[in-house]
């Protein structure tokens, strides 16, 4: 049957198939005979397409059930049969989530909560809102998913749907576990449990009881989390509901697993694969042959494990299912590396990282930072093999791969010339750290935090183990060290995080709480020197003798995980003495970052500081925000010494400070998107769930306005990821500006916003700084900026200064400098 026999509208909708990523010629013809048919025919055939995919979602056959909904909205739309329209784009939708493309899925869910709100069919609008919610929380964008979550509950609760409204409820328990705000998580997930028993539907009971056990898991109450899977699994197995009983079954294998209890967690195991063989779940096949492979490793039976493993990927390569094929992989590398086929390792290993990076180009910023964090222990753990075949080069290169790689193609889309095409960052090699370092004219140092799997007392506990330090010299000279973890943990009782925070706490350094207001303040002096010496000793003896003598030499150092809250300027040696006595120190992300900020420099010049080209913020007057979503708005305190600061900076600069009410959000936007150097005194939020909620406070737009809108007073980090900005160097004056979300990527904050936004030289805080000493230390750092235009100079000779009047180093050390020293 030819092209001339379709109408105009079904052509359009061939031609439409016809460049849909998943056509096949098989399926061009089936189209064009099924649109030529009568339009009896065409429904009955979209309404099995319809169901069809319904099915293949239920067995995990994503990628077909996407090509079933599509020849379904295809016909639909032939017909113009609005409701199957909207139906099939709200499933596409649901697949498009599934397989990780969540800007295709939210363009999908709206396009249908357009129609269902044409047709006025409130039942499923609400369903659309929920949906878009889930999109949002995906993307990690949680007030946007609570407001539609909050729309689809009233609709829900309005129309009637009890069953939806339970949905939305769990949805909700969700996102707070999300939010790490466990004490509401409960009560949403125990009111959708109600519901679920109230309208008598057991399924979705038996669900939200292995919803609860998971949250429980998720906060380490195993025996709380057994108990409510148990609950579950009687439900499965009284409704004969063999998908559900095989989930149950998991996760108490896993929980047994986790115990120690290998033979158990084998029986049960094997238990699951029969089920999932049973109902044809291809996907649940593959977890549990992976999980198998797993208990096998656990008791050291490696060949058993490989072959499992083996049938697992088989599995997920079948069904397209990349993430799964990638950890299946590192399970494959795990083993050959505790077997000591090292050279196996390596390549299986390999092979599930180039898995991994082809996931990242379609993805958003926040979702490529999300998926990286399930991506770290692959990148560690080949660092650990490539370290076993003594090739510590290779592994620095691994180690460079592993971190902000969103940043750095973040920063590479932001260069680019070509707004259409987008080149990635180029790998990362040996030779082009060195040409870095000699650009930079710095010791780069590069620290990398290795975590193991130890059986403590018969159960598996992921443990810190080692910390690989690189050290590379402008002259190009590449040496590796590491360090012990082990004994923080075994005789210290605790781990290298948190010995972070007790250090930064025993300074006396204070800390907002979550979108913060108040301040805890800790002094402790004497054991501020003991923990700076002993953070001295893991961080800096192991490589002391690697670094430069000179003190005016630049060493930037390259930190992971916690190490981002280290204060390095502050750290002691044995005799007492500061690390920025002996070193003039900056900070990184990743030493590739270092390369792009060093063209954005290019790209903006360089300048003197002066008046006329420099933004001056202090002291605006202080919006109202919430301590925590869903709290009171607070006004924020007044700072009378940030006032004072950007008065006398301004003066010596020979410019006028926006001060109080003149310092609105507005105002300061508009002046930093035109400034070569900003300096902004005020408060400064940190939010170290969502990161990018991270903010400066400023002035709200209008006079009394509270709350958390647009012009509310906060510019946030989201905010300022959105400007261009041409700015050489922006201070942020403020508390805790240098933290936010500590990520696989980095810190998701207001330093990586604005060095994204076009700003090479970012200067920021890593604790509520005090009033007076950083007015001290600013006015200090501005006048030899002045005389010199090496910002890491300035800043070393200014915290020297301030130390001399305020010895405590929680009133000099505080910031960092991150990017370009010049």
């Amino acid at each position: 049957m030819g092209y001339r026999n379709l109408s105009l509208i079904a052509f359009i909708t061939l031609i439409l198939i016809i460049f849909s990523p998943t056509a096949n010629f098989l399926t061009l013809l089936q189209m064009s005979q099924v649109l030529a048919q009568p339009a009896n025919a065409q429904k009955a055939e979209a309404d099995r397409l319809y169901q069809q995919g319904d099915r293949q979602i239920q067995t995990s056959q994503y990628t077909a059930a996407l090509q079933s909904f599509q020849q379904a909205l295809a016909i639909y739309r032939q017909l113009k049969d609005r409701p199957g329209e909207a139906l099939s784009l709200n499933y596409i939708a649901i697949v498009q989530r599934t397989l990780g493309d969540y800007i295709q899925a939210l363009e999908f869910y709206k396009q249908a909560l357009d129609i269902f709100r044409e047709l006025g069919d409130r039942l499923n609008e609400g369903t659309a809102l929920n949906n878009i919610g889930k999109v949002y929380e995906g993307l990690g964008q949680y007030p946007q998913a609570l407001d539609f979550y909050q729309q689809a509950l009233a609709i829900r609760k309005q129309v009637g749907d009890r069953s939806g409204e339970a949905f939305t409820l769990a949805d909700l328990g969700s996102i707070y576990t999300s939010l790490g705000q466990y004490p509401q998580v409960l009560g949403y997930l125990q009111q959708s449990l109600d519901i679920f028993r109230k309208i008598g539907d057991r399924k979705q009971e038996a669900l939200i009881l292995n919803s609860i056990g998971l949250y429980y898991r998720t906060i380490d109450q195993y025996a709380q989390a057994v108990e409510y899977y148990q609950q579950a699994l009687v439900i499965f197995q009284q409704l004969g509901n063999r998908r559900g009983e095989a989930t149950c079954l998991n996760n108490i294998g896993d929980f047994r697993r986790n115990q120690g209890e290998y033979s158990q967690a084998q029986e049960l195991f094997q238990q699951v694969l029969t089920i999932f063989r049973e109902v044809n779940d291809r996907g649940g096949q593959g977890v549990a042959l992976s999980n198998l492979g797993r208990v096998y490793a656990y008791q050291k039976q490696y060949p058993q494990a490989l072959e499992s493993f083996a049938q697992a990927l088989a599995i997920f390569q079948e069904i397209g299912d990349k993430p799964a094929q990638a950890r299946t992989f590192r399970y494959i590398g795990s083993a050959f590396y505790q077997s000591g086929k090292l050279s196996e390792a390596e390549q299986a290993l390999r092979t599930g990282i180039d898995i991994l990076e082809s996931l990242r180009p379609k993805l958003s910023d926040a979702n490529k930072v999300s998926l990286f964090e399930t991506q770290l222990a692959t990148y560690q753990l080949l660092q650990q093999v490539l370290i076993a075949q003594n090739k510590p080069e290779a592994a620095l290169e691994i180690s460079e791969r592993g971190r902000a790689r969103a940043f750095l193609e973040l920063l590479t889309s932001r260069l680019s010339t070509n707004n259409n095409v987008t080149k990635a960052p180029q790998l990362p090699t040996i030779l082009e750290m060195q040409q870095i370092a000699k650009r930079q004219n710095s010791h780069l140092v590069q620290y990398s935090i290795i975590k193991e799997e130890f059986l403590i007392a018969g159960k598996p506990q992921i443990k810190e183990s080692e910390l690989y330090i690189w050290v590379i010299k402008p002259t190009g000279e590449v040496s590796f060290r590491k360090t012990d973890l082990k004994p923080l943990w075994q005789k210290d009782k605790t781990t290298l995080n948190d010995y972070i925070i007790t250090s930064r706490n025993s300074i006396g350094t204070r800390g907002t709480a979550f979108r913060g207001v108040n301040v805890v303040y800790n002094p402790n002096a004497p054991a501020a020197k003991n923990n700076l010496k002993h953070l001295y000793q893991l961080l800096i003896n192991p490589i002391a003798d690697l670094l430069p003598q000179n003190p005016n030499e630049r060493v930037t150092f390259i930190p992971q995980g916690g190490l981002f809250l280290v204060p390095f300027p502050a750290l002691q040696d044995e005799q007492g003495k500061y690390l920025i006595e002996k070193h003039t120190i900056l900070t990184s992300p990743s030493i590739q970052v270092l390369d792009l900020t060093h063209k954005q420099l290019q790209r903006i010049g360089k300048q003197a500081i002066q008046g006329n080209n420099t933004l001056i913020v202090g002291n605006p007057t202080m919006p109202f925000i919430s301590p925590k979503i869903g709290d009171k708005p607070q006004q924020l305190t007044s700072l009378p010494g940030a006032e004072k600061e950007a008065n006398a900076i301004a003066k010596l600069l020979k410019t006028q400070p926006l001060i109080g009410s003149k310092a609105t959000k507005a105002a300061v936007i508009g002046r930093l998107t035109q400034a070569r150097f900003a300096h902004l005194a005020t408060h400064g939020i940190f939010d170290d769930i969502q990161g990018l909620n991270s903010a400066i406070a400023l002035a709200p737009n209008s006079p009394g306005s509270q709350g958390n809108q647009k012009g509310d007073g906060l510019l946030t980090a989201a905010e300022i990821l959105d400007l261009k900005l041409n700015a050489e160097l922006v201070v942020l004056s403020a508390c805790d500006t240098g933290r936010g979300r500590i990520s696989g990527d980095g810190v998701i904050g207001l330093s990586r916003s604005l060095i994204s936004a076009g700003v090479p030289s970012v200067l920021v805080s890593l604790w509520s700084v005090p009033d007076a000493p950083t007015a001290s230390l600013m006015t200090e750092f501005y006048q030899n900026l002045q005389k010199s235009p090496d910002k890491a100079q300035a800043l070393r000779q200014a915290m020297l200064t301030t130390m001399k009047n305020n010895p405590n180093p929680v009133d000099w050390a505080a910031f960092t400098l991150i990017g370009e020293a010049e």
